[in-house]
């Protein structure tokens, strides 16, 4: 048997569908030794091709064709220059099927999805010990400020990762930093149960998902900046970040059933398991040559040659690219402490909001913990469907010619006004009923999202090259309120027992205080930040 092929594009003949010939014009092989015969039914083409190679004989059918249309010729490639004695050969019949149904999908659309997917994890990983650190308390007598200081841990890592990560991700390229840091928090997570009992060793473990998580936003702006296209940006960066509240979602409706049915350990086992089978699947995704420079479409020439760099990066270079960073234009741009205000406020009010609802609709609101939990799941289910309509709209602003920084500005201060506006409505006392008030709080944080067409998409639009060290700036000072937002709304809600003053008035503060900034101030023309410090 020989191993057969269809013609590319560019080889196709055809014959008539029902007919004899010999193929010595076809294979370069002598008449005698192979003939092939072409047979279509009513349904069906079949090919019988025989071989007196060795004596094997083979048969192959096709998928369904309608009858008089024409049938390709089979040939085998090279074969008359490979020198060999064609009755030597011996292969097997078959076709090249375009299998899995991705296989041709543009390599930016794979990684892309694949991007998302790692963000799902890492949200599901965030919001699991929220849930288990119930049970885990009661099991190991912790009160609350040792849970406090568990939980808290998450965001050290999370701080002190975002500068590293930027830079490594400049370096070697955002889908190397990407893996090794799913590869990391998944790890961490899955010896959290291991490590419950020795304090330190616990501790250690959330500090390791927080490095790992916090180098992915980097990983996945470098990683976006090297391959999309300014048209498609919006998009990309919603789909990929929109995968956080994609986690949020399934973690808190699969933690609590596990839980109750397998005990706290089989969250973090289970999710641990779906980050290492994601770096497993990461490694299959071959890196492609098919689309370079893609996003240089949109940026100056300086800027698109980033773009067709591999990422790698030898030891001895890594000192030396440190130093060329390009530090004092970074900290001197206005537009870059626009951002990093911006970061901060919006991540105020995501963070106080993410750990103090369900106790605000536990205890303010008077419903039961099952309720409450349920309910908090309302706000991320909601920016799913936002963040989608948030990235149409700006992209379509954007192909539609309308500056990139206006939209920019526009996407943002709907981020930042909505949940003020709603915050606003809901910390007043109109008398409202708690489906209300949980309906107005969920519309105003899911419209929160539009910070994915906005801030999100800025430092890659300011400069491709730098936009993981750029990302990793503004989400080092985004990361503070992690730690000093959520001890801080608990210690003025012991003060004063108002959940108007400690969880809703310091946010609607910096939602709109950031808004003026960010108008006053932000920019996403593109800045050649290397030519500035030379």
């Amino acid at each position: 048997m020989v191993s057969l092929r269809l013609m590319r594009a560019g080889e196709l003949c055809f014959i008539p569908h029902s007919i004899s010939i010999s193929q010595s014009s076809v294979l370069g092989i002598p008449s005698r030794a192979r003939r092939a015969h072409f047979a279509v039914s009513n349904n069906f083409p079949r090919f019988r091709v025989f071989s007196r190679i060795r004596g094997r004989e083979a048969a192959v059918k096709d998928g369904e064709r309608v009858d008089d249309v024409p049938v390709p010729l089979v040939r085998v490639p090279d074969l008359e220059n490979s020198g060999q004695d064609p009755s030597s050969l011996v292969g097997e019949v078959g076709f090249d099927w375009k299998w899995p149904p991705w296989k041709n999908l543009a390599q930016r659309y794979k990684l892309i999805g694949t991007t998302s997917l790692a963000f799902v994890i890492c949200n599901m990983d965030k919001v699991n010990l929220s849930i288990a650190i119930i049970p885990m308390s009661h099991q190991f007598g912790w009160n609350a400020s040792v849970a406090g200081l568990v939980q808290s841990s998450f965001f050290w890592g999370y701080a002190l990762s975002q500068l590293p990560g930027g830079w490594l991700s400049k370096m070697f390229g955002g889908r190397k930093v990407l893996e090794i840091g799913v590869l990391a928090w998944s790890l961490a997570t899955a010896f959290v149960p291991v490590l419950a009992g020795y304090m330190p060793g616990l501790l250690l473990s959330r500090v390791l998902v927080g490095i790992g998580e916090g180098v992915s936003p980097s990983a996945a702006t470098d990683l976006i900046a090297r391959t999309v296209p300014l048209e498609e940006r919006s998009r990309a960066v919603s789909f990929v970040f929109g995968g956080l509240s994609v986690g949020s979602v399934t973690g808190l409706l699969l933690a609590p059933p596990l839980i109750q049915n397998s005990g706290w350990e089989s969250v973090f086992y289970l999710f641990g398991f779906l980050g290492l089978a994601w770096y497993l699947g990461f490694q299959l995704i071959k890196d492609e040559d098919e689309e370079p420079s893609v996003a240089s479409v949109s940026f100056p020439r300086s800027q698109a040659t980033y773009m067709d760099k591999s990422g790698d990066s030898s030891l001895e270079e890594l000192g030396s690219t440190l130093k060329d960073v390009p530090w004092k234009s970074f900290f001197s741009n206005r537009a870059l402490w626009a951002m990093v205000y911006a970061h901060f406020c919006g991540s105020w009010g995501h963070y106080t909001c993410l750990s103090w609802l369900p106790t605000y609709f536990s205890e303010e609101l008077n419903l039961n913990l099952t309720e409450a939990a349920w309910v908090s799941i309302l706000p991320p289910l909601a920016s799913v469907f936002v963040t989608s309509l948030a990235s149409q709209f700006a992209d379509n602003l954007i192909i539609n010619g309308v500056e990139t920084t206006k939209v920019r500005k526009i996407c943002q201060s709907i981020a930042f006004l909505a949940p003020a506006f709603c915050m606003t409505l809901s910390s007043v006392d109109l008398g409202l009923q708690p489906w209300e008030v949980v309906g107005i709080l969920s519309s105003g944080l899911a419209l929160s999202s539009f910070a994915l067409s906005g801030l999100y998409c800025t430092h890659q639009d300011m400069s491709p090259e730098y936009a993981s060290i750029l990302l990793g700036i503004t989400n080092t000072f985004g990361a503070v309120p992690g730690i000093v937002g959520v001890a801080l709304t608990g210690y003025l809600l012991d003060s004063t027992h108002s959940w108007s003053i400690s969880l809703f008035a310091p946010s609607i503060f910096f939602y709109l205080t950031g808004t003026v900034v960010w108008l006053l101030f932000a920019s996403s023309k593109p800045q050649n930040f290397s030519k500035k410090d030379g």
